[in-house]
């Protein structure tokens, strides 16, 4: 028997969508047959396990480094450790410049009076390489602590805070960009930079002003399309709105109400689903924005999964190994599996870093001294440092492993050049940049044909 998670995208077509809902209650012991059947090429390609071990040094020397203490950088206290805190941004601005992004130590302020979130100061560096010159400075204030910094192509970034998006460029001048009817919580760009992904808190009596995101100007039809995301909620009306916006023009796509902020995967034609299938099974499935959808292949896991688009046509899966560790697959558009590594269970807490062109992908972790179950939970002392794996994407080769420091456990701290052949690694102090070979290409799926 195989239950599949309630999404439901109403599209323009309606005639469309119900063709397609009847096709798939006809086809659905088919279509999830033949789905776990296209896991025929997974037996084709060998689990590999990564090694468990901690590395103490970085397994390419680095090419130049760039101390961080004169930009005014210093280490957070231990106290943050645990509480996943964005601390830090670190991107590449093409391929010969880095945009650092990190806290300034002080005092927090907190408007008690207007129920104000924490207020913070974020300090903004661009560093020309290898020299390590500062081209641009500034300080930002945002006021909470979760991730504020989203890099786009050609040197521009956005910057969120409260219910507003900003777009800022090389010279870190910032301009309005998006305004939300509530505090924007979160938000996510699909591989080709053509849509963005946003979660915002938005109570059911809140409408749109003119200008919000929402608006009646801002949707790309006289009403934006519904997306339910299992967003019941004991009859309440869930207080997080999702959206999916066109990134040139801001116009809402697709809309839905939900209990919490979520993890959408989309690429330039859709999002990604999954869908439980017999024991450990679990089916990923690609939801078209145009209506319809198509079941990629299987992947074994005794958790639920998270899928990234590390390119527009490769998908990064991670599931549990039943060992404990992590179990990453990557898969194609096509449904192709590229290559399967399992993680070590001594590291945990992962945060996934992709390059622009999509050739690799970095994942960091937490190496820890046990595995952490309901019965090992983790203490502070359990923490033996921060662990950085870059692989090819194509070929899941190990490209780099190194070390991290300070602990930055929401990541912040990794970056990819566009090309993939840069890597920079905030460590011992400073900022470490890697000059690596070329990636193998990303064999081409028929949507690229």
């Amino acid at each position: 028997m195989i239950r599949r998670r309630r999404i439901r995208v109403f599209v323009a077509n309606a005639a469309l969508l119900l063709t397609a809902a009847v096709l798939s209650q006809v086809f659905w012991p088919q279509a999830c047959a033949q789905a776990a059947g296209q896991g025929h090429s997974r037996s084709e390609v060998k689990e590999r396990q990564i090694p468990n071990h901690f590395p103490a040094e970085p397994t390419v020397a680095p090419s130049f480094s760039i101390p961080v203490e004169p930009l005014g950088f210093s280490a957070p206290g231990a106290l943050y450790l645990g509480a996943r805190n964005t601390m830090a941004s670190l991107d590449f601005i093409g391929e010969d410049k880095l945009l650092f992004t990190f806290r300034v130590p002080g005092l927090l302020h907190r408007d008690t009076a207007n129920n104000e979130e924490e207020e913070r100061q974020i300090r903004a560096v661009v560093l020309d390489l290898p020299q390590g010159n500062v081209q641009a400075e500034t300080v930002w204030t945002v006021h909470d602590r979760a991730r504020y910094l989203w890099m786009l192509k050609d040197g521009r970034f956005l910057l969120r805070d409260r219910n507003l998006l900003k777009e800022g460029d090389l010279s870190l001048n910032l301009k309005p960009f998006l305004k939300f009817p509530g505090p924007l919580e979160w938000i996510e760009v699909d591989p080709t930079q053509q849509y963005i992904v946003s979660n915002s808190h938005e109570p059911a009596p809140a409408k749109p002003q003119v200008g919000d995101v929402g608006d009646a100007s801002s949707t790309s039809s006289s009403s934006a399309h519904s997306m339910d995301l299992d967003a019941e909620d004991n009859g309440r009306t869930p207080d997080v709105v999702v959206r999916i916006l066109r990134r040139d023009t801001g116009k809402v796509m697709l809309v839905s109400r939900v209990r919490q902020s979520v993890h959408l995967p989309i690429n330039d034609v859709g999002y990604l689903e999954d869908l439980e299938g017999e024991r450990w099974q679990k089916i990923v499935n690609l939801s078209y924005f145009d209506g319809g959808s198509r079941m990629l292949g299987s992947v074994e896991s005794e958790c639920e999964l998270r899928d990234d688009f590390v390119s527009a046509r490769e998908i990064m899966i991670t599931g549990c190994d039943s060992n404990g560790g992590d179990k990453l697959v990557a898969m194609t558009t096509d449904g192709k599996v590229l290559w399967i590594d399992v993680t070590p269970p001594v590291a945990i807490w992962p945060e996934v870093v992709m390059s622009q062109g999509g050739g690799r992908v970095a994942r960091e972790t937490l190496g820890v001294t046990h595995a952490i179950t309901a019965y090992a939970s983790l203490d502070p002392e359990d923490i033996k440092g921060q662990w950085v794996t870059v692989y090819d994407a194509a070929t899941g080769d190990m490209a780099l492993e190194a070390p991290a420091s300070p602990v930055l456990d929401a990541g912040g701290n990794v970056a990819i050049s566009p090309s993939g052949r840069r890597v920079a690694v905030v460590n011992a102090g400073a900022i470490q940049v890697f000059d690596l070979p070329e990636p193998p290409p990303v064999p081409v799926t028929v949507e690229d044909k």
